[in-house]
Parts: C-alpha cells; structure tokens; sequence
C-alpha cells in the first residue's frame, strides 16, 4: 500500500529534482527575445560595434544545446556517485549544482555577463543529467512491486509540471519581459533549497543500504518505515536473493555491462527505448507547435497561451499513465503511446502539406500536435526510466542508467542540433523521418520487451534471462547461507 513515508520522498525528490529538469527544458523559450537584446547590448557596451547576426545565433544556439551537453555529462557521473555516496547522498550533492547555476542565471544582467548563462546552462545540464537518472532509480528501488510503475512515473510527471510552470511563468505578462526575465532563471534555485532541507530527514533506498553497504538493520528499519509495517521479511529475503544471484557477478561497470552476454537484450531494449523517446522528436514537435499554430492563424498574441495549455495537457495525461500504469502494463502504454506518435506524425506531414490549399487542414495540424503529445505522454516519455529500473539487479542498475541516461541526452542533444536543418531542408516532411522512429520502436517494443508490472526484480531477470539463452542458477537452496545465522534461526522456529 501506498504509506506517507513513501508518498512524500516520492513528491520531495520529484520536486527537487524532476521539477527543475522540465523548469529548464522550456525557460528560455518565452523570454528568448529578451535575452537576445541583452546579449546585443551587452556586446555593443563592451566593443563598441553591434553583435552581427551570425554570431547571435551561435550564441544563442549555444545557450540552448548546453543544457543537453551538460545533461550528457551529468549522466557520465551517474554510476560513481550512486555507488559511492548512495541515491539519496547523490541528490542532496546534486542541488548545489542547481542552486549555484540559479544565483549566476539571476545575478547575470547585474553582472553585465552573457557567458555566464551559458556557463549555467552546462551546469543545470549536469543537475538535469543527474537528475533524471538518480530519481527514477531511488524511487523504483524503494516502492513496493505493485506501485513501481505509479511511483516510477512521478518523476515524469513532475517534468511536465515544471514544463507547464515555465510556460506560465514566462508568459509576458508575468516574467517573460524585459524586467523579468532573470528572475525567471533563478527561480529554479528554489526546489533545490527545499530539497535540500527536507530530503535529509528520509531513509536511503534499502536496497543500497542492504546490497551494497551490507547493512541489513538499517536496511531493515528504512523499510519498516516506507511500507509502514513491522513485517518486512519477504521483502529482505528477496533482496539477499538479489545480492546471492549477482555475487557470481559482481558490480558492473560501463563496460562489462555492455561485453556481459547475460544483460544482452536488456541493455538493447533500454538504448531502443531511450533513443525511440528522443528521436521520436518530441521536442521537435514543442518547437514547432509555435509555427503550426501561427500558419493555423491562432493570433500571434495568444499563441503563448495555446502552449500552455498544451503544456497542461502534457500533464494530465501524465497524471493520467501515473494511475493506469499498474492496471493496464508498462507494454501496453508503450505501444498504444508510439502507435498514436507514428499516426499523428504521418497525418500532420498530410496536413502541412495542404494547409494552403484545403482551410480546415490547419485544425487538423492542432489536433496532430495535440495527439503527439497524449501519445508521448502515456508512454514514450514517462515508462523507459522505470523499465531501466525493472529490468536490471542492483549491481547493473547504475552503469544501466548510465548508458541509458547518456543515451537519452546524447539523442536530446541531436535532434536541437539537427532539427533547425532537417525543417529547413525537409518542411513538413521532417515529421516523416520522426514517425519512421515511432514505428521502428514500436516494431521492437512489440517482438522484445516484456511485460514487468507487478513482478519482482528476480522474476523480471529471469525472464530475459531465457531470451538471452543463459542460465539463471536457480537460488532458493543456496539461500539459506546467506541469511545471517540469527535469521537461519527464525525460519527454522517458523517452518517448525
């Protein structure tokens, strides 16, 4: 059952963390004119000469692509800072990134200094990076199997909101002005102060206490408080399973992780998956919904506010795989959210196409980009993370979210790289190359991944251990030497 021990280190980290990833994702959109002036003025105070235009765009190119660089870089620290300073230890480290990126993005147009929001712009990437890798992986290690997948799409969830806060926020009428804008930036330094207060008082994922530092009783008392009940034992026991069944293999690194033949298919699946959620050009679509809208003949004045709202539709169809994810599988959200991409991709190339010459065409582009986003948020966007979480043991877990975090950016990072080109190169037929992705994900998705809901970890592993054609030494006698002797006690008294 769903205890508040466990509902608030959900909300606190998703918060502190997630939050901030979708914050940053969309902050600079709104006030993007703004910022140019500054930049512009800034350069003319300095030299003397106006800033010329190509030279603008390289900046401001930059001042967008570093968040996913710096993503990519966050996510290379993953599997060292788990491992060493543990889930928990990992986010309240990450925050100071944030918080120090928060004051030099706020304090920047007193400074005088453009390169300074770039430089920020690397260092919320790295907060992102770590961000979107840890939550995921503290969450899913500490909720029970039945609410893995409804706690496991939290931290999505909280992307979107802090997607949709950025929108609102940087409506012009709020920050997204010439005054406004940098307190718009620094903002985000105030999730991770909270975070930084609160998580403290919470327990560390039991699994790494138990797992990896060997501490059974204070794995034990951090579960007792997250589930709420003196009797954990089934739990603990399945964890020593766990540890018994990779002790054979010890602790991955990047590298084994991809030689190891065992954790083959798990590994394609979770690089499928993470570049099927970038490539699929969900962010390309965000991009373009302005433009859409506008050649729709929405007012160029309340565009603002059909982004927000798709902003919000975001979020409650998140809301939304958050309460059916147990019920329905991770499988079927997967594969109905691509089915609904790849269609609305094809159909949106049709509707672009003849919005000159057929006038209603223009609304069935609006309904397009409004079904993307239903279908992205259902399942591309929120499952990938918790399958990486269900699909590996404890001792993969962090090279897995590693791989798959650098993944995840790497592809974020092409598609802004590339997509200005391929829209000024392809048109509306951009949208073909993206729904040609969804398909391919899907096809995978459809022959490989299985379902993982309401299993456990061991469960899962073997199961991908039959389509890996290995053996999974099949652990219940050698058990019994694993418990400490008090425990081989207890279960004796118990049997008799």
């Amino acid at each position: 059952k769903m205890t508040l021990s466990l509902a608030l280190v959900a909300l606190i980290s998703a918060f502190g963390s997630s939050f901030q990833y979708g914050y940053n994702v969309s902050v600079i959109n709104s006030p993007a004119p703004y910022m140019q002036d500054f930049y512009n003025q800034t350069y003319l105070d300095r030299t003397g000469v106006p800033m010329n235009s190509g030279f603008q765009t390289l900046l401001w190119s930059l001042t967008v692509s570093m968040f996913p660089l710096g993503g990519l870089f966050g996510s290379l620290m993953v599997w060292p800072m788990v491992n060493n300073c543990g889930r928990k230890g990992t986010l309240l480290i990450n925050n100071l990134f944030s918080i120090a990126a928060a004051i030099l993005m706020g304090t920047s147009e007193l400074a005088k200094t453009f390169e300074v929001i770039i430089l920020s712009r690397v260092i919320m990437g790295i907060f992102a990076g770590l961000a979107s890798n840890v939550v995921p992986m503290f969450l899913g290690e500490m909720s029970p199997k039945n609410l893995r997948g409804a706690i496991g799409v939290v931290p999505q969830l909280f992307i979107t909101i802090g997607i949709l806060s950025a929108q609102i926020l940087g409506l012009n009428k709020i920050l997204g002005n010439a005054k406004g804008w940098p307190v718009l930036l620094g903002l985000t330094g105030i999730p991770s102060l909270l975070q930084l207060l609160t998580l403290p008082f919470f327990p560390e994922s039991p699994r790494y206490l138990l797992i990896q530092k060997g501490n059974e009783e204070q794995a034990r008392r951090a579960l007792q408080r997250l589930r709420g009940c003196e009797d954990v034992d089934d739990e603990i026991e399945e964890m020593y399973q766990e540890d018994r069944s990779e002790k054979e293999e010890g602790q991955f690194s990047v590298l084994s992780l991809c030689t190891f033949r065992g954790l083959r298919w798990q590994l394609i699946s979770i690089i499928v998956m993470m570049m099927g959620q970038q490539l699929s050009g969900v962010n390309g679509v965000f991009y373009y919904a302005d433009r859409i809208f506008e050649s729709a003949g929405v007012d160029s004045g309340s565009i603002q506010y059909v982004t927000v709202s798709i902003g919000a539709i975001n979020v409650v169809m998140t809301l939304l795989a958050v309460f059916i994810v147990e019920s329905l599988g991770r499988r079927i959200l997967l594969l109905a959210g691509f089915v609904l991409c790849c269609t609305s991709c094809a159909v949106l190339t049709l509707a672009l196409n003849l919005q000159t010459t057929v006038s209603w065409m223009s609304y069935l582009s609006i309904a397009c980009v409004i079904i993307y986003i239903i279908g992205h948020a259902i399942g591309p966007s929120p499952i990938p993370a918790v399958m990486i979480t269900e699909m590996f043991l404890q001792s993969s877990r962090p090279a897995a979210f590693m791989v798959g975090g650098s993944v995840h950016w790497l592809s974020n990072f092409t598609v802004g790289l590339v997509f200005l080109y391929m829209e000024a190169g392809l048109g509306p037929y951009s949208f073909l190359i993206f729904g040609a992705i969804c398909l391919a994900t899907l096809l995978y998705i459809f022959f490989i991944v299985p379902e993982t809901k309401n299993k456990t970890f061991m469960e899962i592993n073997r199961i991908m251990a039959k389509r890996n054609k290995v053996e999974i030494q099949e652990i219940k006698e050698e058990l019994k030497d694993s418990y400490p002797p008090s425990k081989q006690e207890e279960k004796k008294a118990l049997s008799s």
